[in-house]
């Protein structure tokens, strides 16, 4: 690995670390880093994952992604990353990693928060369930799901 510092936004079909990330995050002024991982998980509303299946609009996800990042790091003493995997991912695999640092753990932790419901609701990524039963495609923002 090189010395550069990590993007502040990825999309990647790539396994994630949160640790260069914290890393990265990590200054003498901030007082708090706030790390989410979210991890695939079976079962899932009772029914037995498979694996996950990501796709974007990459383009339009990493603006957006961008955007989201830029908002946090507009606060003072605020540095943001959020890297999300495409493709397959299996349960136990990271599938997202928003890390946030702050002055404080609570503007930390809320911005942290606030990052995650922004991605999801706001950022062109869809999925698919796979379940040892069927398939079902779980809305992208501003859609319906569907089953497969």
């Amino acid at each position: 690995m090189s010395g550069s510092p990590p993007a502040r936004v990825a999309l990647t079909a790539g396994l994630l670390d949160p640790g260069p990330l914290e890393a990265a995050a990590r200054r003498p002024e901030a007082g708090a880093v706030c790390v989410f991982v979210g991890t695939v998980r079976s079962p899932n509303a009772g029914r037995m994952v498979l694996h996950l299946e990501y796709e974007a609009h990459e383009a339009m996800a990493l603006a957006r992604m961008e955007r989201i990042v830029n908002e946090v790091e507009s606060r003072p003493g605020c540095r943001a990353f959020l890297h999300h995997r495409l493709g397959r991912i299996r349960p136990g695999e990271t599938s997202v990693v928003a890390v946030v640092s702050a002055g404080h753990r609570g503007e930390a932790f809320d911005a942290c928060r606030r990052v995650i419901e922004e991605l999801k609701h706001e950022v062109p990524i869809w999925k698919k369930e796979v379940f040892t039963d069927g398939s079902r495609w779980v809305a992208a923002p501003g859609e319906d799901g569907r089953e497969a």
